[in-house]
């Protein structure tokens, strides 16, 4: 991660590198100019901002960004441009880093969950499952203000590159191969919890906890570092401990999800 002021509150504890930085009102994406979307999405979960307000509703305002230079940039026609090369009925979905859902307090902030930069492509049926299993997991998390202070969660693709090479559309966007997203909870006593997963990028009927693992394993595979600015021998601690995932009792989502078709 480089070194910045902590000027923004969900860079506090790092923000990774990355060929552009888009500074959203709520959220931070590091976007990659060779893979036409975002590298990861940096956001602060808090009780706020996922409860409903204003009779808020979800916007779908899909829509380039233009602080992307035009040649590095993800369109719309490359979503619509391919089939699933399996599931040969679907389109690539336009999966959200930072989940609409995550931004519910104001227009305005829903708005910028869908500009393109925070879009990848995912698999429907991953999209619309497991991932959004793991999107409501975490605002669960952020729920239980008895325990904790604050969550931040960094997420994004993960690209294998002895594996075979899937690009969309004539920006030629790049399918991952998966995603990874890192969960970090600061609890009441000032210590912290860290969770990690690294998912396939198609429909799951594993739970959540199956594709726990360390945030060691998710530097490694995705070649970023995560909150760097907790350093020393409890940092690194945390980076190497798979802990239990917490539990999800009252949430409106369960870890192993039926099938579902919404989007997030």
């Amino acid at each position: 991660m480089i070194e910045i002021p902590s000027f923004r509150p969900e860079t506090r504890y790092g923000i990774p590198t990355a060929d552009l930085y888009l500074m959203n009102r709520q959220y931070i994406v590091g976007y990659s100019f060779l893979f036409r979307q975002p590298r990861w999405a940096l956001e602060l979960i808090d009780e706020d901002n996922i409860a409903i307000k204003e009779n808020l509703f979800r916007l779908d305002n899909f829509r380039i960004d233009l602080r992307i230079p035009e040649k590095f940039r993800s369109t719309l026609k490359d979503y619509s441009a391919e089939k699933h090369p399996v599931d040969k009925k679907s389109l690539w979905d336009r999966g959200h880093l930072v989940s609409s859902a995550d931004r519910r307090s104001k227009f305005v902030l829903n708005s910028e969950t869908f500009l393109l930069s925070n879009m990848s492509p995912q698999a429907r049926g991953f999209n619309r499952g497991i991932w959004k299993d793991l999107e409501e997991a975490v605002r669960h998390l952020a729920r239980q203000t008895d325990q904790y202070v604050e969550v931040y969660a960094v997420c994004g693709p993960l690209f294998d590159v002895d594996d075979d090479i899937h690009v969309i559309g004539t920006s030629r966007v790049v399918v991952p191969h998966g995603y990874f997203k890192s969960v970090l909870a600061e609890r009441k006593t000032g210590r912290f919890d860290m969770w990690s997963f690294m998912i396939p990028n198609e429909e799951q009927s594993k739970p959540l906890s199956s594709f726990q693992c360390t945030t060691d394993e998710v530097e490694r595979r995705a070649g970023l570092s995560l909150w760097d600015r907790l350093r020393g021998e409890d940092g690194d601690e945390l980076r190497r401990v798979k802990k239990k995932m917490w539990s999800l009792a009252g949430s409106t989502k369960k870890a192993a999800r039926k099938k579902k078709t919404t989007k997030t």
